[in-house]
């Protein structure tokens, strides 16, 4: 029996804890409070837009016409988000979709448990980390060049198993009353110095918050996270229960600082354009990882044309823009040449390098977080 064939039962153990984590935390994905926490409630998957849905993209080209048949999508991407994207491509093509919603990281558990029987053709993941968990056990086939060329190296995998769609970045969300954009640190260690206090709120509990934690041992090593953990604790960082909670308490003022993806503060900008919650972005240090969402084909399915074809169409320039440019909370489009008005670009981010599937060792980031006292 093979190594990687071995570590399955591993890895469904800690897909199914991120699941429990992510169905407890009032429906968002990336929102944990604990890996020993009850399923509770309807899943609403944390990428969903509220109220009034994404709007429509501009159809696909005429180049789709020809493709027909029948793709099952497994995404974790909400439909809220993802569904009138989809229905394009319907519309564009023969090709009908048979579309599974649901959580990323259960929707990832569910393949591995189906094994070669799984009906999905394509899974649309929220973050690298689940598709790294199906490369590693060759649940994914190699994408073709010209698809993989699409997308910066950074932001795929090196093997050329998946590809990411959007980004998002982690940055520090700053109250615009009482830090001034100038006297906001950039680097995450500045915030164990004595000045930050008690003013630093985060969200142990949290997916991305976690993938950062793993992002940072890998980039920094474990004895400097360890330690930086301590150091966070010991100054008397805040915890929330998720990243909503968290930006809200920066705009309440129980903090000053908040550890946080960028696109929740935009949520909120489009509810209220006068909301006093800035984000500050990190270029060159691990605070500022920038995660993707992305999708990889089965390697059991059996409809790689359309497969292929659907993933050059959501990194086609109009659905990139779509997700640039029309959604209320902006992600980064990841092929190259399209802009997001509202965000900066990312080559000025000058994200960590960082393999992003290897993002999928979440257990010892958990283990970590336990051991320091960050998670209970």
């Amino acid at each position: 029996m093979r190594a990687a064939t071995r570590q399955i039962p591993r890895l469904l153990a800690v897909l199914a804890g991120l699941a429990l984590i992510a169905a407890a935390c009032n429906g968002d994905p990336e929102e944990a409070v604990g890996p020993d926490e009850p399923v509770g409630g309807e899943v609403v998957p944390e990428d969903a837009v509220p109220d009034e849905g994404p709007g429509v993209p501009p159809e696909a080209g005429p180049a789709l016409e020809d493709l027909e048949g029948e793709l099952t999508i497994y995404s974790g991407r909400s439909e809220e988000l993802v569904g009138e994207v989809f229905a394009q491509f319907e519309a564009a093509t023969d090709v009908e979709l048979q579309i599974r919603y649901g959580d990323t990281a259960e929707l990832a558990a569910t393949i591995l448990e189906e094994g070669d029987r799984s009906p999905a053709d394509l899974f649309f993941a929220q973050d690298a980390g689940a598709l790294g968990a199906l490369e590693i056990q060759d649940r994914l086939a190699l994408l073709p060049d010209d698809l993989r060329d699409l997308v910066d190296p950074v932001f795929r995998s090196p093997a050329g198993a998946w590809n990411g769609i959007t980004g998002r970045v982690r940055v520090l969300a700053h109250n615009t009353d009482t830090v001034p954009a100038e006297d906001v640190p950039d680097s995450v260690f500045e915030l164990t110095e004595g000045e930050w206090e008690g003013r630093v709120g985060w969200a142990p509990t949290n997916g991305s918050f976690q993938a950062f934690v793993t992002a940072m041992r890998l980039v920094e090593g474990e004895d400097a996270t360890e330690q930086w953990l301590e150091a966070m604790l010991q100054n008397g960082a805040v915890p929330f229960e998720n990243n909503t909670s968290l930006v809200e308490g920066v705009s309440r003022g129980e903090v000053d600082l908040a550890l946080t993806n960028h696109y929740y503060v935009f949520r909120f900008l489009a509810e209220d354009p006068g909301f006093n919650v800035a984000n500050h972005y990190l270029p060159g240090d691990v605070g500022g990882l920038v995660n993707v969402a992305g999708i990889g084909m089965l390697a059991t399915s059996d409809a790689p044309e359309a497969a292929f074809e659907l993933i050059r169409y959501l990194l086609g320039e109009e659905v990139q823009t779509f997700f640039g440019q029309v959604t209320d909370a902006p992600e980064f489009p990841l092929r190259p040449g399209v802009d997001a008005p509202q965000l900066p670009e990312l080559a000025d981010l000058d994200p960590p390098e960082v393999d992003l599937s290897r993002l999928e060792d979440l257990q010892g980031t958990l283990e970590l977080l336990q051991d320091v006292g960050a998670l209970r």
